[in-house]
């Protein structure tokens, strides 16, 4: 004889299972993004063009958190481990070498963005003047990203679209941490 079914069934997700299923759903989509069936060759290009873009918008990143830690240093702890996480990115996509984990903030943001001609001239000019809304930047910035990337995952081979899948997963847990979570 079967149980009738509960009465008080939930009407939907709960936060925590959408927060934990959310990084596995975007590595699901990577890992079937798949080749496009053509010869070898043919992506190539693409994904190192691919590749390269992401690496340089994680440099890019890196510059925004290098902004606000010179302008709001009372945040320098709170930014440090997620500044420290996007240059693992950047690296890991294949850049990366303008900015170290161990580089001052200061130093690595004047001498990256006179490196850097995809970043914008003056990173600091953008920094607000309250921590509020200088988080919020940074999370927009890493929500943006985070997008982007996830978008991208279509168009690359199945290897480049995991590890995108990935770092679009850490740049959405570092959304959530900049907005609600206490890093």
């Amino acid at each position: 004889m079967p149980f009738p079914p509960s009465p008080r069934a939930r009407s939907g997700p709960r936060r925590r299972s959408l927060l934990a299923v959310a990084p596995a759903a975007l590595a699901l989509t990577g890992c079937t993004g798949g080749d496009s069936g053509g010869p070898a060759g043919d992506g190539q290009p693409a994904a190192d063009r691919a590749r390269a873009r992401a690496a340089r918008d994680s440099e890019a990143l890196v510059e925004r958190y290098d902004a606000v830690i010179a302008a709001r240093p009372g945040l320098a702890g709170r930014l440090r481990p997620l500044r420290e996480e996007v240059v693992q990115h950047a690296r890991a996509l294949g850049g990366g070498r303008k900015a170290s984990p161990s580089a001052s903030p200061s130093a690595s943001a004047s001498s990256s963005a006179s490196a850097s001609s995809s970043a914008s001239p003056s990173p600091s000019a953008a920094v607000p003047d309250n921590d509020k809304d200088a988080l919020a930047g940074l999370a927009a910035a890493e929500k943006d990203l985070a997008d982007r990337r996830a978008k991208a995952l279509g168009g690359v081979p199945g290897e480049l679209a995991r590890l995108l899948a990935s770092v679009a997963a850490a740049g959405a847990v570092h959304v959530y941490l900049l907005t609600e979570g206490n890093a």
